[in-house]
């Protein structure tokens, strides 16, 4: 009978043995080169000698938690020198406690000295090998000791199969692992539930969602029956794809077959709806929870208040927490940052504040990102030496300031034209070891350029490029338009030449920076030149191209063409601005044309806009210097 089990596991097992059995060598080199191997072993340190008076079968009894090494080997050899020899099973339950230290090696190398001392391995033994071996990612020699087992006339177990089948989802291989499982169905062993959620989840990590569904109802048949750990990660991939509805679906499933529902299935969706947007919706699932006996908890509570505050409810979100507050439920550094963020945004600094002050007597240390949010509220408002303070604040609490803390600080200093300042904190960045990227860059390019300082922003750009920060088309649109505005075009267009013959990929607002900076430079003609060739380059204007255009052409003095633009970009389903239009009625007012000016003035009307700060202060020059009619200024009002 055992001949016959042999073969029938041999023969189902064939044809996946071949695919599975990658790693050279046979199972024994990989016992004598393991770095335990047992002539290696010193014992620097043994049992106490109270414990040395115990048997092996007392210690053994004992469970010995976290044991350690050099116990492990002394209680080992003291098994060896009894007599008569422990059985294979006394070696087998010290193997166990010792793997369950994660002390894998060393059971592979106690397991070879155990079979050189004539003590054959059991099926237990081999299946212990085979869960070492694949937690040490060695699936070649736990196959090998798979083979080992039938050439030992055992039949393997569910526990072998669910120890491989770990072990190759472990490495990501769970093509081989469902086929695995088809093999254990082919030999009668039918799948537990473990290895059923194993595989389940490995799909799912590999965003193969049909596939797991497909399991799942090719094991129901089966008789295995899902729990809501099968179903966990399914919900899981379901939301993190953006498919909230069919993970609702899923939800009403599960709650038919009667499995029983955690608040942790509820949070997945309550998430995935709030990141949706589908806050009534996730309201509603919330209620139905609490109706349902589920308590809600803090993650529970995170997902609902991070969704308020991202659609700018952050009065909704304030209330939610008072309520998990009410109900007992502690909030932590999540709870407040969120809100915090919310009010930051809203320009509510002085509440941010306030909910920052309230986190310290409720002992939830502020993070990274509470601070960093904090000082981009007060660079936001121009407190640039409370942000300064606040960034002390966060290194003297232990909380170090990441890259993302620093650039909103730096790009403060240079909106706030201090400029300095924030090449200074950007070289105290620097020796404190963080380093600098793209964001940090682009923000002291630009404080550079806007002060003048433009020899120092070429700098700073090399320097860029050499510590290998990447410019992206942020970063070379500021330095472009640094260049256009301090009438350096040429270097520019040299500039632009060079990111067309490395292929970057250049959007209308470089194309725009160029034309509005060769117009400036009183190169009209070639700046039409390249707004025509546009299409040509797969990019099409946009109502700040045609107005810069527009604009270029009136400083030439070529008015009819500029109103004939303004009649293109119309057919080309763009909209002319306010500015298009302030822009065409100044030229018009320059050349005394006022028929043309009181057209576009009613056009510009009925669109629903009105005269700038500009347009109305040539009309009134022009009205004091008797150029224009007062009833002129009425039709403008």
């Amino acid at each position: 009978m055992m001949l016959m089990i042999r073969i029938r596991s041999a023969k189902a097992l064939r044809s996946v043995r071949p695919l599975l059995l990658e790693t050279a060598g046979t199972l024994r080199t990989s016992l004598l080169h393991s770095p335990y191997e047992f002539l290696s072993f010193v014992c620097g340190r043994g049992f106490s000698s109270s414990d040395r008076n115990l048997s092996y079968k007392e210690r053994l009894r004992s469970g010995l938690v976290d044991i350690k090494k050099d116990d492990a080997v002394a209680l080992f050899q003291s098994m060896l020198r009894s007599r008569p020899l422990p059985t294979v099973i006394d070696f087998n339950r010290l193997f166990g406690l010792v793997a369950k230290t994660k002390q894998y090696d060393l059971v592979l190398a106690l397991c070879k000295q155990m079979e050189l001392k004539g003590i054959a391995y059991d099926l237990y033994t081999l299946n212990i090998m085979i869960n070492c071996f694949c937690r040490r990612r060695k699936l070649g020699f736990a196959f090998s000791a798979m083979g080992k087992i039938l050439k030992l006339g055992y039949e393997p177990s569910t526990i072998t199969f669910s120890t491989l089948i770990n072990g190759l989802s472990l490495v990501g291989k769970v093509s081989e692992a469902v086929e695995l499982v088809d093999r254990m169905v082919g030999m009668k062993v039918i799948p537990n539930l473990i290895i059923l959620n194993t595989i389940v989840n490995g799909l799912c990590l590999q965003d193969r969602l049909s596939e797991a569904m497909a399991l799942i109802d090719r094991m129901m048949d089966n008789g295995c029956q899902p729990d809501t750990f099968t179903y966990g990660p399914v919900l899981n991939r379901m939301c993190k794809s953006g498919n909230t509805s069919s993970a609702l679906d899923l939800l009403r499933n599960m709650e038919g077959r009667k499995i029983e529902l955690d608040a942790a299935k509820y949070n997945v969706i309550i998430d995935s709806l709030c990141k949706d947007g589908s806050l009534e919706d996730a309201l509603i699932l919330f209620n139905e929870m609490e109706t349902k006996g589920v308590k809600a908890n803090v993650i529970t509570y995170n997902s609902l208040i991070g969704g308020f505050c991202s659609a700018g409810r952050w009065d909704d979100g304030a209330q939610l927490l008072r309520d998990m507050i009410t109900r007992g439920i502690t909030p932590n550094v999540v709870t407040f940052n969120a809100l915090i963020d919310s009010f930051v945004k809203e320009g509510k600094l002085s509440e941010a504040e306030e909910l920052y002050n309230e986190m310290i007597p409720r002992g939830i240390d502020p993070n990274t990102i509470t601070y960093s949010t904090l000082i981009y509220g007060l660079c936001y408002e121009k407190r640039l030496d409370e942000a300064n303070q606040m960034l002390d604040l966060m290194v003297s609490k232990g909380c170090d300031p990441d890259i993302w803390t620093y650039n909103i600080l730096i790009n403060g200093y240079c909106k706030a034209k201090l400029v300095d300042e924030g090449m200074r904190l950007f070289r105290k960045m620097s020796l404190r070891g963080v380093v600098a990227d793209t964001v940090t860059y682009s923000s002291l390019i630009q404080g550079f350029c806007q002060s003048g300082k433009l020899k120092v922003a070429k700098e700073l750009f090399q320097e860029m490029v050499s510590e290998g920060a990447h410019p992206d088309i942020v970063t070379y649109g500021i330095l472009l338009d640094g260049l256009c505005d301090n009438g350096e075009v040429e270097e520019a267009l040299e500039i632009l030449e060079k990111m067309h013959k490395t292929k970057t990929e250049l959007d209308i607002g470089i194309y725009s920076i160029i034309i509005h900076g060769m117009c400036n430079a009183s190169k009209v003609d070639e700046a039409w030149d390249l707004f025509c060739s546009l299409p040509s380059k797969g990019v099409k204007p946009d109502v700040k191209t045609y107005t810069v255009m527009i604009s270029g052409l009136c400083k030439k003095g070529s008015l009819p063409e500029a109103k004939m633009l303004l009649r293109k970009m119309e057919e080309d389903g763009i909209a002319p601005n306010d500015c298009t239009y302030n822009t065409l009625i100044r030229a018009h007012l320059r050349g005394s044309d006022i028929s043309n000016s009181v057209e576009l003035i009613e056009e510009m009307k009925r669109c629903g806009f009105s005269a700038d700060a500009s347009t109305m202060k040539m009309v009134m020059d022009m009205l004091s210097d008797g150029g224009l009619d007062k009833s002129f200024l009425d039709m403008l009002s």
